[in-house]
């Protein structure tokens, strides 16, 4: 008897103890809830920044690209400095800038040309400039340089005296 008495007693103790259980258990099911939900929310707009990112970056070297288009319509070996420029695009955020044209600081200034050498003791061919052409878009704030060598030509590239 005495027995039972006391086996009830600690069976009401750890009834009585378990009483919060199911709030903390509620609570820790809602916070793993929570961490899942910020996951996803996290993931979707990272996925949102790399595809602007993208799309701006794209704008961008097609304005590189105009600007690479002008130059080759415009370049004149006579005159260096005025290959330094900025343009606009038919976006009107996006421009281009090209920057003076320099000799190469690497490989060979000039570049023979095959089949030009006709009297025989002349030889033809292209001298080379560097020129840089820097692609920006204002909207997206992106930025893509293009290093563009041209070659101007046919000049006669020998030494020998006439």
């Amino acid at each position: 008897m005495r027995y039972n008495k006391l086996l009830r007693k600690y069976a009401v103790g750890v009834l009585h103890s378990e009483r919060g259980y199911a709030l903390i258990a509620a609570i820790m099911a809602c916070m793993i809830l929570l961490a899942l939900a910020m996951l996803v929310v996290s993931l979707s707009t990272q996925d949102i920044r790399i595809s602007t990112k993208l799309v701006g970056e794209k704008k961008a070297l097609a304005a590189a690209e105009a600007g690479v288009h002008r130059l080759t319509q415009t370049f004149d070996p006579q005159n260096l400095a005025a290959t330094t420029g900025t343009g606009t695009t038919t976006d009107a955020n996006s421009q281009y800038t090209t920057s003076a044209a320099t000799r190469p600081s690497s490989g060979p200034e000039m570049i023979p040309l095959k089949g030009y050498s006709i009297g025989g003791g002349q030889q033809w061919g292209q001298r080379r400039y560097a020129v840089d052409v820097t692609g920006r878009n204002t909207e997206y704030n992106a930025t893509v340089t293009i290093g563009v060598g041209v070659g101007y030509g046919p000049i006669e590239i020998s030494t020998m005296s006439r």
